[in-house]
């Protein structure tokens, strides 16, 4: 009797450990599908609720010192990539003028039609002062063109921040610094986090992928083109591919020659979302005839229904993720990038775009 007491004591002892162990291994096998669940479209919601405290004193993207004693309520821009971060920062109630051909800007008449009819800020080459004046904001953002204009606004008693978001760690710079200023720290982090996900997964898909040589042609003609400095070499590279012109310094769009295009022979020859001529105008230039990327036909304009992804906008990563569906369509599929186009435009800007 005691032996059969002492044999079902040890069975049942049995029974409960294995239990134990399929208990924590099904646990182990739902933490491990949770973690295969989540993608990078998770981050684009993940807005933590952050305040920013005031007052407040920054350093803007020229090295000029900005106090704020609280959240700025009307606030102006005169630069559309500040602008269209304005939006993406769900502060278009808040504006009460832009830039100058506003009218002409796709994502301001998807994302906030009203504001395409506020006072016209003036462009890069000349603020309006007066206009400016007029509307009288808390804050006014401007380039660094127009870092004179700011000094002069400063003297008239309106503060005034200068960004410049000219390549990938000078834009996360940027959004970090709107968003203090504006109050809005849990949705910039949003979207810095976003950006830097989905570069990250990017890059991650592309490793040891060769690296196409790519030819930028800017919006006046074929032989306007970025080079290292500019915010579009940064594209290229996030995209798996090797800008040709890299070995230009320029801080603008340089000109070139055709000799100089047919020496880089580019693989491929991506056109600026903005340009005035099309993909038919590069196939069908006789100049261009023995260049690779004529010969192959691999000749593509960047998309710019909503804004141009070649600039550096808050969007701008989708710029990387289109030439990448394009170099690399292997491992960058055309489904994901519509995919990133729609969640990401309604995360931020709270509409869907079309396909």
């Amino acid at each position: 009797m005691k032996k059969f007491k002492r044999l079902t004591a040890l069975v049942l002892a049995v029974l409960m450990l294995i239990s134990t162990v399929a208990c924590g291994s099904s646990a182990a096998n739902d933490s491990t599908t949770q973690a295969a669940s989540t993608s990078a479209f998770d981050v684009m919601s993940q807005f933590n609720e952050v305040s920013t405290s005031y007052p407040l004193t920054v350093t803007d993207q020229a090295g000029r010192t900005v106090t704020f004693e609280k959240a700025p309520e009307k606030i102006a821009s005169s630069y559309y990539i500040s602008t269209s971060l304005l939006l993406a920062l769900g502060l278009k109630d808040k504006l009460v003028g832009i830039e100058a051909k506003a009218n002409t800007r796709n994502i301001y008449k998807l994302a906030a039609p009203s504001i395409v009819s506020l006072p016209n800020m003036g462009t890069a080459k000349e603020f309006n002062t007066e206009a400016c004046v007029a509307a009288a904001p808390d804050v006014v953002f401007l380039p660094m063109k127009l870092k004179k204009a700011a000094d002069t606004l400063e003297g008239l008693g309106i503060k005034a921040v200068v960004v410049n978001p000219e390549d990938a760690t000078l834009l996360k710079e940027c959004i970090t610094l709107v968003g203090k200023i504006t109050n809005t720290i849990g949705r910039s982090d949003a979207l810095n986090n976003s950006i830097d996900t989905f570069l990250a997964d990017n890059k991650a898909k592309l490793a040891g992928e060769s690296t196409p040589l790519v030819y930028l042609a800017g919006n006046s003609s074929v032989l306007s083109t970025a080079g290292s400095k500019m915010y579009q070499n940064t594209l290229l590279s996030n995209a798996g591919g090797k800008n040709a012109a890299s070995e230009l310094t320029d801080t603008y769009w340089a000109n070139v020659s055709y000799e100089q295009l047919l020496a880089w022979n580019p693989d491929y020859i991506i056109i600026a979302a903005d340009a005035t001529y099309s993909v038919d105008d590069v196939i069908n230039d006789a100049n261009l005839a023995d260049c690779n990327a004529v010969k192959n036909k691999k000749v593509v304009k960047l998309p710019g229904d909503i804004e141009a992804w070649d600039s550096p906008v808050p969007a701008s990563f989708l710029g990387s993720i289109y030439i990448a569906s394009v170099l690399h369509p292997e491992k960058v599929t055309k489904d994901f990038y519509e995919e990133c186009v729609t969640k990401f435009y309604e995360s931020f800007y709270g509409f869907t775009p079309a396909k």
